[in-house]
């Protein structure tokens, strides 16, 4: 599977972890940045071409890193055609593969450890949306407002 990653100063540790453990594991990798520590940064521009990127690739994942994962998941919410998540625990990243087809998953570095955001992680990735009637509606419901502002009911 391809996974598009892309953070943050606050997460660039975490980051570096999860891009070397992805890659043991067979995924190929993109990496957006940052690749070096800068406190400067800012999270739009890794987070924006790593969401741009899931986006245009229906097959790949993404996972954006913050300190607290918000910012960054607001920003990849901006894409359309994402759907990011922002988990702090693996079922939350499991539920939003199942119940709403998330396909970016935002970690908060300072307050996730490194053997929870492998779980988390992993939970994204092995897990399969559901598509169950009502999630599938739902989900189609708010892929319909992106697309063309329509409201549901």
């Amino acid at each position: 599977m391809i996974i598009h990653i892309g953070g943050d100063h606050a997460a660039h540790e975490l980051q570096r972890h999860l891009v070397a453990w992805l890659t043991e594991r067979g995924h190929e990798v993109v990496d957006h940045g940052p690749l070096e520590y800068d406190a400067q940064d800012d999270y739009p521009v890794f987070v924006l071409p790593t969401a741009q990127a899931v986006a245009a690739d229906p097959d790949s994942r993404g996972i954006v890193l913050g300190g607290s994962g918000n910012g960054e998941q607001m920003a990849a919410n901006k894409v359309a055609g994402v759907r990011a998540a922002l988990a702090w625990q693996p079922e939350l990243a499991a539920l939003a593969r199942q119940h709403n087809d998330a396909r970016v998953v935002s970690i908060g570095a300072r307050f996730t450890d490194t053997a929870t955001a492998e779980a988390i992680v992993e939970a994204f990735l092995t897990t399969e949306f559901e598509g169950e009637e009502r999630h599938a509606r739902r989900v189609a419901m708010v892929e319909a407002y992106e697309r063309d502002g329509s409201l549901p009911g």
